[in-house]
């Protein structure tokens, strides 16, 4: 496997794991942390970043087709974790991390 693909696959898992923490912590929070379109925005990313190095890590002939969805629906998930941040630190750090695969996943899917 080229180097460059276990990278961004790396990238993947890291939103993949950054995802499922914040879900954790935002559902302990509580309020519009917890709200259900935003707890799924961020399991969609959470599942599609997981689904996405798999597929990488494998070497599918399909990855870049994922890579592009991932792309869009990390970018989903940075906006609406900067939504309700207010500075909360898990947010922000989930919100990085989205923006960081976007841009990954956009690259792959070039």
């Amino acid at each position: 496997m080229h180097h460059d693909m276990q990278a961004e696959a790396k990238i993947c898992l890291d939103c993949h794991a950054t995802c499922v923490a914040t879900i954790a912590h935002c559902l302990e929070h509580g309020g519009k942390h917890a709200d259900a379109a935003h707890i799924r925005i961020m399991m969609d990313c959470a599942q599609i970043c997981l689904t996405c190095a798999d597929f990488m890590l494998r070497g599918s002939d399909h990855a870049h087709h994922l890579c592009k969805e991932c792309a869009e629906i990390c970018r989903a998930c940075e906006a609406s974790c900067r939504a309700v941040a207010d500075g909360d630190a898990m947010d922000l750090t989930c919100a990085e991390a989205c923006k960081a695969c976007a841009e990954s996943c956009s690259r792959m899917a070039a």
